[in-house]
Formats: structure tokens, C-alpha cells, sequence
């Protein structure tokens, strides 16, 4: 008699997946706090967080990918990083108007489960949260035969985090005079890398693989030090659209911001551009050029902050200014790529 068919046959195995969900639990214990809440056999992650912290809470959230960068990975068999990075392009975000990460969750969508590869992102991601201080709270992974093929799979990372309502950074109390600082990036993060493998032949890319693949950084704890501190008046993570669209979103109406080139452009951007025959507006529209945060604050209260950040080690550079301009949203001065 002919068996029927199987869920496992139709290229699901729901029992490696399950193996999978009990091996990655030791990360995910290392990022989990008191305000996680575990029930056995709940079907949703459970977190209270201490209102007693704040006087109006507001739950900020984002949800984010890693974009095509995880293709040079996949080429290079390297899937670490891109855990943090997922992590980080969310987490990242929500800071950008002051709030604190409390938790974090991921969807993994594959062809076929590949547990080494999952246990890589995992570890990833997990490594993130630690340095977010947030909870790595759940996931989803879902494998999906006919949809992805056997070795292909793609991320999406959802975070929430909490912030007081009247301690909201929105750009609003940007001025003219006020200054722009600028956290060093760790290299091209998670953007670009559609232009990137264009511009890079797969043996470039390959040959600059270290390089391509550095984790995007997370600027959690340095900025909500700053925050506490220093009144900020506007916050940009330097995502797709770069400096002019992401870095110029923050401004009010009628103000723009004059970028000076106040920073030394990391090598692989020249490597890039020259590769590429890249334009300079091109180059800074794609990528972040080594400013991976851009925070606004007000001219007197720069020396203070500066001197803050040196007596920590936390590199930084003015790059910029805010201007009074109707016609213009960004002025690029002094620039020689």
C-alpha cells in the first residue's frame, strides 16, 4: 500500500525546526531581563517594562532588513555579522528620537533549514541585543520550498522600545548655528550593497570581504548617555538615503544643513567610487561615507558635549552646521573625494 504523502516530503521538517528553536535558546537566554515574562506554551512574548521610569511613556517601534547584503555574505559563507546588523538597523532607528530598546524579535524566511547558517544569524542577533541592552524576546522562521530556493534565505527584525513623551528628539528645536556631530560608521553598515556588487566584480568583492561585511554599529549606549546629559535637538541614522534624505528629514521648514567634510571618508568608499566611476552626490545619497550617526545640538552646548565624549573615547567630528535656506535642504562645502 502507498503511503501519503508528508509535510516533510513537500520539503518542510518541522522536527529540525523544532531542534533548531531548542538550540539557539542559551543566546537568547543571555539577552532576556526581569521584565521578560515566560510562560511555557505561550503563543506571544511577554515584557513589562518599569513604568516608574517614566512620567508619560510612549512606545517607539521600527521594523527593518538587512538588505541585499546578505547575498556578499551568502557568497562568502559569513553569517554573523548580518544578525547584528538586523539588530542594529532597527535599534538604530527608534534611537534617532530618543528611545530606549526593550525588546527585539526576528523573522527568518528560508528554502531549505540550514541550522549552522541559523545558528550563525541567531548568535548575531543576540550579540546585538547585548549591545542594545534589549531582549531578544522571539522569532518566527519560517521555511517556505517553492518560494526561496534551497540555500536562500532572507531576514526582517522588528524592535520596540519606550521613550518619555515630552523627552521626544524631533528635530523640531533645530535652529540656525546649531552644529551637527557625526559618530564614526563601521564602514558601509547595511546600505549600498545593491550598488556595491555592481560596482565590485565578484572577486573584488571576495578580496574586500572583511571589510564589506563589518557589522553596522550600535549607538545605543553612547547616545542615551548623551540624551540624559545634553539637550539633543535632532538625531539621523544614515541608512539608504544618506545624507540627503535621511540626515535632512530632521529639519524644520526652511533651514539646511551645510556639511563640511570634517572627517577622514574611509578607504573602501574611495575603493568603490573609483571601481564604480561613482558621482560624488551619487556617493553620498547610497551610502553613509563614515558617519553612521549625525546628531544636532545647539552651539553652546557643543564644547561641553564634545569634552563629554572625549573623556569616554567616543570618536566624533563636527560636521556641520544648520542655516536659515527656503531653497535648500543640504550644501555639501570643501569636498574632494
Amino acid at each position: 500500500m502507498m503511503s501519503g504523502l508528508t509535510y516533510k516530503m513537500s520539503g518542510v521538517n518541522i522536527s529540525q525546526a523544532n531542534w533548531f528553536v531548542r538550540s539557539i535558546q542559551k543566546d537568547i537566554a543571555g539577552t532576556l531581563s526581569s521584565s521578560v515574562i515566560r510562560y511555557p506554551g505561550a503563543f506571544g512574548s511577554l515584557f513589562a517594562f518599569d513604568r516608574k521610569k517614566y512620567k508619560n511613556p510612549v512606545l517607539v517601534s521600527s521594523t527593518d532588513g538587512v538588505g541585499t547584503k546578505l547575498l556578499v555574505a551568502k557568497t562568502m559563507g559569513c553569517h554573523d555579522t548580518l544578525g547584528v546588523d538586523l539588530v542594529a538597523m532597527n535599534v538604530n532607528d527608534i534611537l534617532c528620537v530618543g528611545a530606549r530598546p526593550l525588546f527585539f524579535l526576528d523573522y527568518i524566511a528560508c528554502g531549505r533549514l540550514n541550522t549552522k547558517v541559523l545558528q550563525a544569524l541567531v548568535r548575531g542577533m543576540a550579540r546585538g541585543c547585548r549591545l542594545a541592552g534589549c531582549a531578544l524576546v522571539g522569532g518566527e522562521t519560517a521555511e517556505m520550498p517553492g518560494v526561496y530556493g534551497p540555500q536562500d534565505y532572507d531576514l526582517a527584525g522588528f524592535a520596540v522600545g519606550v521613550v518619555d513623551k515630552d523627552r521626544i528628539i524631533n528635530g523640531s528645536r533645530i535652529q540656525a548655528g546649531d552644529q551637527v556631530i557625526g559618530l564614526p560608521s563601521n564602514g558601509l553598515h547595511a546600505n549600498g550593497f545593491s550598488l556595491v556588487r555592481k560596482a565590485l566584480s565578484l572577486r573584488e568583492q571576495k578580496g574586500l570581504a572583511q571589510e564589506l561585511l563589518k557589522p553596522t554599529r550600535i549607538y545605543v549606549r553612547e547616545v542615551l548617555a548623551m540624551i540624559e546629559r545634553f539637550p539633543i535637538k535632532g538625531i539621523a541614522h544614515l541608512t539608504g538615503g544618506a545624507f540627503y534624505e535621511k540626515l535632512t528629514k530632521i529639519l524644520p521648514v526652511g533651514k539646511c544643513f551645510v556639511i563640511d567634510q570634517g572627517w577622514p571618508v574611509p578607504k573602501i568608499f574611495h575603493i568603490i567610487q573609483k571601481k564604480g566611476k561613482i558621482k560624488n552626490s551619487e556617493m553620498f545619497r547610497t551610502f553613509n561615507m563614515g558617519i553612521g550617526l549625525a546628531l544636532v545640538v545647539g552651539v553652546k552646548e557643543t564644547p561641553a558635549l564634545r569634552s563629554f565624549l572625549e573623556r569616554r573615547s567616543i570618536a566624533h567630528h563636527i560636521i556641520g552646521n544648520v542655516m536659515n535656506d527656503s531653497r535648500h535642504r543640504i550644501i555639501f562645502n570643501h569636498f574632494s573625494l
